[in-house]
């Protein structure tokens, strides 16, 4: 069974679904049978490369709210990160373009490292002092090569503005097709689908349920019981 995962690095609902979706999977009885597979949504896609601003202050600007409301929602998110185990700096991250890790993603995935490279990502950009934006292309590639990545591959890749620059597209496309317009975005076997970071009682409902009906619906259905946290081109929830 095949598990593909709509997200974006700059997406912290998709670094706490990731972790909620892993659980319901490590629990899975059928866990080894299961293709993870992770694919590109931005959610700035218009940010220039290079424009690298503060959480808050994009959010401030961003959603008109007030300083210290965004840093309400950014307290309540590393609560929330916490309560899965996860390391979240709620003050002094910054925002930017994502495109470039996305298409280091692809080629990631091609070496059979995607999971890793991407769960590296989401801890330097969510948990970590140095940026993944502001300290430029050899940052990018001392965390591919943390993943187990070449680091002269990586390097060509970043240095070729067209290499897996398609692919990215393909996804972001496709995701359209199925009818996300926010992200985390969880789709199996192509047939059933869970948006947004759900409790992992629902990923496990959703995986045994596409486990338990594997002869395919044509179309992608929804499985969760209603709305959770995602990140959208509007925001990001904050519950």
């Amino acid at each position: 069974m095949r598990v593909e995962i709509w997200s974006d690095i700059a997406c912290p609902w998709c670094y706490v679904g990731k972790a909620r979706f892993e659980k319901a999977l490590r629990a899975f009885p059928h866990r080894d049978e299961v293709e993870v597979v992770h694919r590109s949504f931005e959610l700035d896609p218009s940010r220039a490369k290079g424009d690298v601003e503060p959480v808050l202050a994009m959010l401030t600007r961003k959603y008109g709210m007030s300083e210290a409301q965004a840093q309400a929602g950014e307290d309540n998110l590393g609560a929330q990160a916490a309560a899965e185990g996860l390391r979240y700096r709620s003050t002094g991250r910054d925002h930017g373009n994502t495109f470039d890790l996305h298409r280091l993603l692809h080629l990631a995935k091609e070496r059979g490292r995607q999971d890793e490279l991407i769960g590296i990502f989401y801890r330097a950009n969510f948990a970590e002092e140095r940026s993944v934006f502001a300290e430029g292309k050899e940052r990018l590639v001392e965390l591919a090569v943390e993943a187990g990545l070449d680091a002269e591959e990586a390097r060509g890749v970043l240095a070729d503005p067209a290499a897996y620059a398609d692919a990215v597209r393909a996804d972001e496309r496709e995701a359209a097709e199925l009818g996300a317009n926010g992200v985390p975005f969880f789709v199996l076997d192509r047939a059933y689908g869970v948006s947004g970071a759900q409790p992992a009682e629902v990923f496990t409902q959703a995986l045994t349920r596409a486990w338990d009906e594997r002869s395919a619906a044509k179309s992608v259905e929804s499985v969760e019981p209603g709305d959770a946290d995602a990140c959208g081109p509007d925001g990001c929830a904050v519950s």
